[in-house]
């Protein structure tokens, strides 16, 4: 592909190829080759594509390749904004690896436990009184009971893969851990969990290896687009601006861990209740805008956080290739 792109170039007498693709599971390796290959390369967050409904409801390759080109065209002959998204430097990359990997696991895990309680459910079977709080001790025998006097395959098969998830997850605890007294993370880990209640180890690793380099963001109301905690909106002409359910850009499991951390938060510290609560009495009936609003005031409090400790230590992502190929140019 590269040599025929090259080749094309040549016979056009062009001495400038722009290259762009859509954001997805290939990750940035097709990114990293087109740089060696000395080709100028953007990935395109797909969410900001301006796509029309015919368009969303008749999507293709060839169509989302036409539309790719047509974005392309016009940023590089007339200068318009190019939906692109921020290429991470290959030490975050393998960082957000680490802390997914652990978020997968431990979804893992909640998906089987689930699936003990619906198997028992299914079966009508009671827990008795002495067998405590669900996955205690006294929980975990009284399961382990069931699949030797009733000769349970189904149950006993669930139980061991908690067991092996469990010791993945001390696993990846460790390693998430180790990662926090990384350089890029020393500093501003350990504040994040000391000032902020709710946010512990995982919450604060997640944050700031999904957000990378905090100095990219200008503004708190960035931070929530980012987050994708902010409404979207429905304006035209003269008439009122609606405004609808929060937009989900950015990473689904930010928003997750940053949802765990509200509640928690809204549970044990005051000052995060009695903002809570104020914000449901304005929406009685519509209390997710209450957590949302706690989510987006957590996620901008982080933010500040975790931007005062980089410019502190002075430990910033190297900055994007293509930046470094036009200022050489």
């Amino acid at each position: 592909m590269y040599g025929d792109l090259k080749r094309m170039a040549s016979q056009s007498g062009c001495n400038r190829i722009v290259f762009a693709y859509e954001a997805s599971t290939q990750g940035f390796g097709l990114y990293d080759e087109c740089i060696v290959q000395g080709i100028e390369c953007f990935v395109l967050a797909p969410t900001k594509m301006r796509k029309s409904r015919k368009d969303r409801k008749s999507k293709n390759d060839n169509r989302d390749a036409h539309l790719i080109l047509e974005v392309l065209r016009g940023h590089v002959l007339a200068g318009n904004e190019l939906p692109k998204v921020w290429i991470p430097d290959h030490e975050t990359r393998l960082d957000r690896e680490t802390v997914r990997a652990r978020l997968d696991v431990g979804a893992k895990l909640t998906g089987v436990k689930t699936q003990v309680q619906t198997l028992i459910k299914g079966h009508r079977i009671t827990k008795p009184e002495e067998a405590g709080n669900s996955w205690s001790k006294p929980h975990r025998q009284w399961l382990k009971s069931l699949c030797v006097d009733g000769g349970w395959a189904a149950m006993a098969t669930l139980i061991r893969q908690i067991e092996a998830l469990e010791k993945e997850i001390a696993i990846l605890d460790a390693a998430v851990e180790e990662l926090s007294c990384n350089a890029r993370y020393k500093e501003a880990a350990p504040i994040l969990m000391k000032d902020l209640k709710g946010v512990g180890m995982l919450t604060a690793m997640v944050f700031l290896t999904e957000m990378g380099d905090m100095s990219r963001f200008t503004n708190r109301k960035k931070v929530g687009a980012y987050l994708g905690l902010v409404p979207t909106s429905n304006e035209s002409g003269e008439s009122a601006d609606r405004k609808g359910h929060i937009t989900r850009e950015g990473s689904a499991r930010l928003r997750r861990v940053l949802c765990q951390a509200s509640w928690a938060r809204v549970a044990n510290d005051p000052v995060e209740r009695e903002y809570y609560e104020r914000v449901v009495q304005k929406n009685p009936k519509h209390k997710k805008i209450a957590v949302v609003a706690v989510m987006r005031r957590l996620g901008v409090r982080m933010w500040h956080i975790a931007l005062a400790s980089q410019r502190k230590t002075g430990v910033f992502p190297p900055p994007e290739p293509n930046k470094m190929m036009r200022a050489a140019a």
